[in-house]
C-alpha cells in the first residue's frame, strides 16, 4: 500500500551513506534520516497518535523538517505543515480545525506554538537542537511503515485565499506520489541531483518538487532556512547545486545581488519557476547572466501542486505556464474573448477541503473539475498563458485590466527591481490602476518617469495613473508578492 514515507525508506536502503540533507556544516545521511524518522514514529505511537490522526509541523527548512515529516507519515498520520512565523491565534486555528493531536514546533517560536497548542488541546513537542536528539534517543523506534490506501489523506495544506479563514486542502498519498513522479521526469532528476531547498517545505511547491522529489531519487538537499539571494549563490557554488527551484522574487534577488557576477553557477542544470508569474524580462536576464535555462510551470496547493509545465525537450514559451502534465486535463471556463478561468481535472486534484463540503462543492464540480480562480488564454499549440488572478482583475470604467500585463512593462524599465499593480478605489471609474514599485539598489527613477514609461507602451486606459515607490513589496512565506497587502499612500503621484 502506498505511503509517502516509502520514498525515504527505499533511498535509505539503496544509499544509506549518501548525504540526504545539508544545512551549512550539518549533514544528515539517508541512513541517519531514516533512523531518526523511525524514532519520531515511535515517539508518536507513545503519544497515542495512530493512523489517520493529524500532526502539525511548524519548522523552518532545517533537517528536522524531513525527520518529523517522514516520521509522522511512517506512523500513518496526516501532516499539517505550518509556517513557523504563525502567531498563537493562527496556531490554535490550524491545530483546532484539523483536530491535530500533536505539533512539532521550532524552539525559537515556542511561545506561539505552546499557547496555540494549549488552546487547541494538542500536545506540543519543541524541536531544539541537542535536546530533540536526546528525546528521540529515549524512544523505542519502529521500522514499520504503516500501510495507507492511495486515497487516504497524507497532508492537509491550509490555503489563505483572499477572504475568510484558511481552508485545508486534503492531499492524498496518491496525489503527492504521482506529482513527485511527474516532477522527477520534468526536471530530469536522478541520484546525482543536488537541490537547493530554498522554497519552504511547509508549502506545496517546496514539499513536493524539492523535498519529496529529491528524496525519491536519493539526491542531496542543501537547505536555506531563510532565503537570501547572496546565500543562495554561495551555496550553489559551494555544494555544486544542479537544481534550483524558486519563485520569481528569488530569481530577481539572485540576479541583482552584488555577488552575481563572481559566483560559479556552472553546475546548474535546471532552474524551475512557479508560485507566481515569472516576468519575461527577469527570466531573460537571469538566463543570460547565469547561463542556464528556466522552465516555468503552474500549480496550486489544491493540485499537489504541479498542474502544467514547460518541457525541457519541447519548445519553451517564455511567459507561458506550459502544457498540462501527463494524466491531467486543463480547460478554460466562462470564456470571453479567448480568456477564461482555468479548470483542472486529474490525479493531482485534492480530495477536497477538510470538513468543508460547502467550499469543496463551490470549487469542484460533479465531474471532478477544480476551478482555480486563475484567468488564462491558450494558444494554438495548447500552451497556457496566465493573464491574472480572477479576484485581482482591475476594472477601470468598465474596462478589464490585468495587473500581470502592466507589471511586465514595468519590469522592462532598467531601474525596476519589483513591481505590483493593484486596483485603487475611484469615485467615478470604480477603480484606478495603481503601481507600487521597488527600485534596484543605486538606481533612480521618479514615479512620473515610470508612469510615462508604461503610458508609452500600453493602451491609454491601462497605464497606472497612481505610482509610488517603496523599499520592499509585501511577500508571503514563499516569497510570492501579495497584492492584497499593498496599500497606496495617502497621495501617490498621479497623472
Amino acid at each position: 500500500m502506498p505511503n509517502i514515507a516509502d520514498l525515504l525508506s527505499r533511498s535509505a536502503a539503496a544509499r544509506a551513506e549518501r548525504t540526504a540533507v545539508r544545512v551549512d556544516d550539518d549533514a544528515l545521511s539517508y541512513g541517519a534520516l531514516e533512523e531518526a524518522s523511525r524514532r519520531v514514529a515511535g515517539l508518536l505511537r507513545e503519544q497515542g497518535v495512530g493512523p489517520g490522526d493529524r500532526v502539525g509541523i511548524m519548522l523552518p527548512n532545517v533537517h528536522y523538517f524531513p525527520v518529523c515529516y517522514y516520521g509522522a507519515l511512517r506512523a500513518g498520520a496526516a501532516v499539517v505543515p505550518m509556517n513557523p512565523l504563525l502567531k498563537e491565534r493562527e496556531v490554535a486555528f490550524y491545530l483546532g480545525d484539523s483536530e491535530a493531536k500533536l505539533i512539532f514546533a521550532w524552539h525559537q517560536f515556542a511561545d506561539a506554538a505552546r499557547h496555540g497548542a494549549e488552546r487547541a488541546e494538542a500536545e506540543c513537542v519543541l524541536v531544539e537542537p541537542g535536546e530533540f536528539e536526546g528525546l528521540l534517543g529515549r524512544v523505542d523506534w519502529t521500522s514499520v511503515v504503516v500501510d495507507r490506501e492511495g486515497e487516504d489523506t497524507a497532508v492537509i495544506l491550509y490555503t489563505s485565499g483572499t477572504t475568510g479563514t484558511p481552508k485545508g486542502a486534503e492531499l492524498t498519498h496518491d496525489n503527492i506520489l504521482r506529482n513527485v513522479e511527474v516532477s522527477v521526469g520534468l526536471f530530469g532528476l536522478d541520484e546525482r541531483a543536488v537541490t537547493l531547498g530554498a522554497l519552504p517545505f511547509f508549502h506545496a511547491f517546496g514539499q513536493t518538487c524539492a523535498l519529496n522529489a529529491t528524496v525519491s531519487v536519493g539526491g542531496q538537499l542543501t537547505l536555506i532556512p531563510r532565503f537570501d539571494g547572496g546565500k543562495a549563490l554561495e551555496l550553489i557554488e559551494r555544494d555544486r547545486v544542479t537544481v534550483f527551484e524558486g519563485v520569481p522574487t528569488m530569481y530577481a534577488a539572485m540576479l541583482h545581488h552584488e555577488r552575481a557576477d563572481r559566483t560559479d553557477t556552472s553546475t546548474l542544470e535546471v532552474c524551475v519557476s512557479g508560485g507566481a508569474a515569472m516576468p519575461v524580462e527577469v527570466m531573460r536576464a537571469f538566463e543570460e547572466k547565469f547561463g542556464c535555462q528556466i522552465i516555468e510551470g503552474y500549480g496550486l496547493s489544491e493540485t499537489s501542486p504541479v498542474a502544467s509545465f514547460n518541457r525541457r525537450d519541447r519548445e519553451r514559451k517564455p511567459g507561458s505556464i506550459g502544457l498540462p502534465i501527463d494524466g491531467v486535463e486543463m480547460k478554460l471556463i466562462d470564456e470571453q474573448d479567448g480568456v477564461g478561468e482555468i479548470a483542472i481535472r486529474g490525479h493531482n486534484v485534492m480530495k477536497g477541503y477538510w470538513r468543508r463540503p460547502d467550499a469543496t462543492a463551490e470549487a469542484m464540480d460533479s465531474h471532478g473539475w477544480f476551478k482555480t480562480g486563475d484567468v488564462a488564454r491558450v494558444d494554438e499549440d495548447g500552451y497556457f498563458f496566465i493573464v491574472d488572478r480572477k479576484k485581482e482583475l482591475v476594472i477601470r470604467g468598465g474596462f478589464n485590466i490585468y495587473p500581470r500585463e502592466i507589471e511586465e512593462v514595468l519590469y522592462e524599465h532598467p531601474a525596476v527591481r519589483e513591481a505590483a499593480v493593484i486596483g485603487v478605489p475611484h469615485a467615478e471609474l470604480g477603480e484606478e490602476v495603481g503601481a507600487a514599485v521597488a527600485l534596484k539598489t543605486g538606481a533612480d527613477a521618479s514615479p512620473a518617469e515610470l508612469r510615462d514609461f508604461v503610458k508609452q507602451r500600453v493602451a491609454a486606459y491601462k497605464y497606472p495613473r497612481l505610482v509610488w515607490l517603496i523599499d520592499e513589496l509585501p511577500k508571503g512565506p514563499t516569497g510570492k508578492i501579495i497584492r492584497r497587502e499593498i496599500k497606496p499612500p495617502a497621495s501617490p503621484a498621479a497623472g
